[in-house]
């Protein structure tokens, strides 16, 4: 029998990209199991995100909505995601659009039963210049710092057997919690692929990450993260 499937997606003002998410992970997840949902994270969009997601429900049975009263940020959607999650198997990436959730079945194959969590690296990151060289070095201190196991912390495009989630708890609630999530796994044994996946450039939306104040915040809490894990 395939496994049950949770897709969600956190959602900050992504109105022009979400609601093609939905429906080409509704497509996905009918090739790779018969029981599965969608689901959706709501951060506070102001940009009507919610009120097309409303109206997506009213035609998508698999479809569930987590409704944010405040932005909560990118780690608090994600832990709702976790939370809202009750099938076997639990993928998520981003509601931009930067990943195709179609090569979802890459990940998928290499779910074998000696693995727990499949990563996804991008083939070419798509992005303006700043940002890969920025991004190329945050990678590779924090993999550097933290013994990670993979190869790409910040390509959010995961698979993840549920059980994971049982074994610790997350609390971060900004883009740390990746780092986070990964590292406690690793301490506490899970084990993990690898699968390469494309990356696009931004169509609808701008980063919320990309500036020099969540950068240095980012950085505080790395440090603090550092200390509760590799201690």
């Amino acid at each position: 029998m395939r496994p049950s499937l949770s897709i969600f997606f956190p959602c900050y003002n992504d109105k022009g990209t979400i609601a093609t998410l939905v429906l080409d992970a509704k497509r996905t997840a009918e090739k790779l199991t018969d029981d599965f949902e969608i689901i959706v994270i709501d951060d506070g969009s102001t940009d009507g995100s919610r009120e097309l997601l409303r109206s997506l429900q009213d035609e998508l049975p698999e479809l569930k909505l987590v409704l944010h009263d405040k932005n909560r940020g990118y780690g608090g959607a994600l832990q709702s995601g976790f939370n809202a999650a009750s099938k076997e198997l639990v993928f998520y990436t981003d509601g931009d659009a930067q990943y195709d959730v179609t090569e979802l079945p890459r990940l998928w194959e290499k779910l074998t039963p000696n693995v727990d969590i499949v990563n996804g690296y991008k083939i070419k990151r798509r992005d303006p210049l700043h940002r890969i060289v920025v991004g190329s070095m945050y990678q590779w201190v924090i993999r550097v710092a933290f013994l990670l196991p993979i190869r790409d912390i910040d390509c959010d495009f995961r698979l993840i057997r549920r059980k994971v989630f049982g074994s610790f708890e997350l609390h971060s609630n900004t883009g740390t919690i990746t780092v986070e999530l990964i590292k406690k796994a690793q301490k506490a044994g899970f084990r993990f692929a690898e699968a390469p996946v494309s990356h696009r450039f931004r169509m609808y939306g701008t980063s919320q990450f990309f500036n020099f104040k969540r950068v240095t915040a980012t950085l505080w809490r790395l440090s603090g993260l550092w200390f509760e894990v590799m201690l």
